[in-house]
């Protein structure tokens, strides 16, 4: 009787420990798998496109070298059209049928917002979404990590340092008419009570709009010499486009939603002038930065075409969630993941990303911000971080 006790405590032991593994979706001895939702073929196509191949390129390498504690990463991506009706059904594929471990690098405040509670049903984290809502890390949740300091946060630190320098005599806003608009909106006009100042026009526009000569001649009527854009691609270069049109020149000053190089590659010359906040830098082919190069051109030879911003947030969100899943360890569960988030310090990166650090009650990564303007047709980092 005594020999066998040990036996089977052991095959005890070795039956619970499968019972744990078989409770988390998405993992088993060979693989992780891992959803995403974008858009590859609304108005943000141009971005979700980007993230999807950041994410597979990071996804490739790891998978050559041997993969997270043995196990392959699988990336399944569905595609939302920027709507967040398709959102919830994407996550209801992913997270039910697909049985992923964890939702990265999702697109979209409105998608993700929609989309968060069929995953926290089935207790799959939402890790880095591409979006900076503050929606992402509150109210609080557990399974709920983001790393971009809020669009909210980025209007009320750094508009009243641009009024200050700029010294506008009004100050107006056009936005979408959803949650991201609406966030740039409330930080823009919170940041303008720290220098006296009100909006002196607002004017908002739908999702998917592609006219905005109202809205640019609400503001020039309203001699608005500074404008608050709560915008992404389209919206901000049909914006500028048609207000250059009509020889009305004021600042324009977007948040790091319009911090893309789509932005001048599309607009042309009419854009240069425009700021914008943002954190992670561009990755331009012929960047000084030997790094930043190597990787750009390391993308490029892999998808024959040239990577922005927006490939290095998938890119980064891959390795991130590598990173703290080969911390983990052989026992990966939604519990032991989660756990490991709550410690977990990254560096900054070659990007210039910050260093993001997270803990029990943090579950964003960093608040620090800085600001870019176009300049000769790219964009050009302007300013220091500035970190909340």
């Amino acid at each position: 009787m005594t020999t066998a006790r040990p036996t089977l405590i052991a095959l005890a032991l070795s039956l619970s420990a499968c019972a744990a593994l078989a409770q988390t979706q998405g993992v088993t001895k060979e693989e992780i798998v891992l959803g995403s939702i974008q858009d590859l073929s609304g108005p943000l196509a141009g971005f979700g496109k980007s993230v999807r191949q950041g994410m597979v390129l990071r996804v490739d390498e790891i998978n050559e070298q041997g993969g997270i504690n043995g196990r392959k990463i699988r990336l399944l991506v569905e595609d939302s059209k920027y709507d967040p009706r398709n959102a919830v059904l994407a996550a209801q594929k992913l997270v039910n049928q697909e049985k992923i471990f964890a939702m990265i690098a999702h697109l979209g405040t409105a998608q993700n917002m929609a989309a968060m509670p069929v995953q926290f049903q089935k207790n799959v984290v939402n890790f880095l979404p591409v979006t900076a809502a503050r929606e992402m890390y509150e109210p609080f949740h557990k399974l709920k990590f983001a790393n971009i300091g809020p669009y909210y946060e980025q209007m009320r630190t750094f508009l009243p340092r641009m009024v200050q320098e700029k010294k506008p005599k009004a100050v107006c806003a056009i936005y979408q008419d959803d949650e991201f608009g609406l966030e740039v909106l409330r930080g823009a006009e919170e940041g303008l009570k720290a220098v006296n100042m009100t909006m002196v026009e607002k004017t908002s526009f739908k999702r998917g709009a592609t006219d905005f000569s109202s809205q640019v001649a609400r503001m020039k009527a309203s001699n608005c010499d500074f404008v608050v854009l709560g915008t992404i691609i389209r919206e901000t270069i049909g914006t500028i486009g048609t207000a250059r049109k009509l020889d009305y020149n004021p600042t324009f000053f977007g948040s790091q939603a319009a911090y893309t190089d789509l932005i001048h590659k599309l607009g042309g010359p009419a854009m240069n002038g425009l700021y914008a906040t943002m954190t992670t830098q561009h990755p331009y082919l012929d960047e000084s930065s030997q790094p930043i190069r190597f990787w750009a051109n390391k993308f490029k030879t892999k998808f024959n075409e040239d990577p922005n911003v927006f490939s290095v947030y998938g890119y980064n969100a891959i390795d991130i969630f590598a990173r703290a899943a080969g911390r983990t360890g052989a026992n990966l569960t939604t519990d032991s993941f989660v756990k490991t988030m709550d410690s977990l310090t990254v560096p900054t990166d070659i990007f210039g990303s910050p260093e993001l650090r997270f803990s029990p009650q943090r579950r964003y990564g960093s608040m620090a911000m800085r600001l870019s303007q176009i300049q000769d047709g790219r964009w050009k980092v302007i300013s220091d971080y500035v970190n909340q």
